[in-house]
């Protein structure tokens, strides 16, 4: 029981109705992981046992919060070891998935595990996202890469004006005190507390950030 409670029993618990082949995607994912990670640092070492809590299932977060629609484009900003896009990729296999990185080691086991798991609604780029031009997405996500105003700074010149349907914006994993960031951001965004979500003690101070062009901007001073 134990077992299944911190794998992809966990991932089953929250969200039950999976197809066949993702199921079979979320049971690859350990063995993918602990391979990889063997050869270069794709996440932390000491954090690879709880790797259906503390990274797929915190990746699923956005999914429990967000609908994200067939069709849509999403820039996964700083995705690192793969996080949230690949988790995010098997969850909706209808929606394109671009993961960025400016290691290229990262994504070169990203495109490998991206490979192995048969998405291809995902691809992955050695690339920083102030270097992109000429692609726009309907949304950005990323995991705790960077404050917030520089993650929506970063964002807000790759979103479409005119997106295919919403949410449309920036969609970012954040913990902790967030008061300082918010108060240097330039628009107010919306926090979701994830232990709303999910009721595992991980999540306590942990929240989905959602800022889009809809979002209040702050006054500036006279």
């Amino acid at each position: 029981m134990e077992k299944a409670e911190t794998g992809v029993g966990l991932i089953q618990r929250h969200f039950p109705s999976m197809s066949p082949n993702q199921t079979r995607q979320w049971e690859a994912l350990e063995g993918l992981y602990r391979d990889w990670n063997s050869r270069i640092n794709l996440i932390s070492r000491k954090d690879l046992d709880g790797l259906y809590e503390k990274h797929v299932l915190h990746s699923l977060s956005i999914a429990a919060a967000f609908d994200l629609k067939a069709g849509m484009q999403i820039l996964d900003l700083g995705t690192g070891g793969g996080f949230p896009g690949i988790p995010l990729a098997i969850f909706f296999p209808k929606v394109r998935f671009h993961l960025i990185d400016g290691i290229g080691k990262k994504i070169a086991a990203v495109r490998a595990i991206g490979h192995s798991l048969g998405l291809h609604n995902l691809s992955a780029e050695q690339i920083r996202a102030e270097e992109i031009r000429g692609r726009r997405f309907d949304c950005v996500v990323s995991r705790a890469v960077a404050p917030l105003r520089e993650l929506w700074d970063w964002s807000l010149p790759l979103l479409r004006t005119r997106p295919l349907t919403a949410p449309c914006g920036l969609i970012c994993l954040k913990g902790g005190d967030l008061s300082e960031e918010l108060v240097s951001c330039s628009v107010q965004p919306r926090l979701i507390p994830i232990n709303q979500l999910f009721e595992e003690a991980y999540f306590r101070e942990k929240y989905v950030v959602y800022a889009s062009r809809q979002s209040r901007s702050k006054a500036q001073p006279a």
